[in-house]
């Protein structure tokens, strides 16, 4: 097991964002607030952080995100830290750590879901062929990615 690996929990800021890769590979992103609460031991009153964090999902996990989280759903997510650097427009060099998720599912802590498998496909098919899908969104394809397009 790697020692960079890292479990999230908290509600989706954006709705996942889904696109494709000019190989045909899906992925999605998506905003996560972490909240944390605490109580100051000095005034003895609750005080409260949130945290953001961008989530990168790729593949199957990509399509199944992209169907079923809406902004505000509360999730879990397991991954792993990635760090990316890109040169800027102006020539700076610029750098976003990034959650690159290896499982994302709903909290149950305070809501109920109902898990609906998937058949498996073929890569023609995950790779958005020509079969009909229902409540699926239009990828956008991935041109050269600068890191700001998220």
């Amino acid at each position: 097991m790697s020692g960079n690996s890292i479990t999230l929990v908290g509600n989706v800021t954006r709705d996942p964002e889904l696109r494709v890769t000019p190989n045909g590979q899906a992925t999605v992103t998506f905003g996560l607030a972490v909240n944390r609460r605490w109580q100051n031991r000095q005034t003895q009153e609750w005080e409260e952080s949130t945290s953001f964090f961008d989530v990168v999902c790729w593949r199957e996990l990509a399509e199944n995100v992209s169907e079923s989280l809406p902004k505000g759903a509360r999730v879990m997510v397991t991954g792993r830290l990635e760090q990316r650097s890109w040169e800027g427009p102006e020539g700076e060099r610029r750098s976003r750590v990034e959650v690159v998720a290896d499982e994302v599912g709903p909290s149950l802590r305070w809501a109920t879901a109902e898990v609906t498998k998937n058949e498996r496909r073929s890569a023609v098919e995950a790779g958005f062929s020509a079969r009909p899908a229902t409540n699926r969104p239009t990828p956008v394809a991935v041109g050269d990615y600068d890191g700001d397009e998220f």
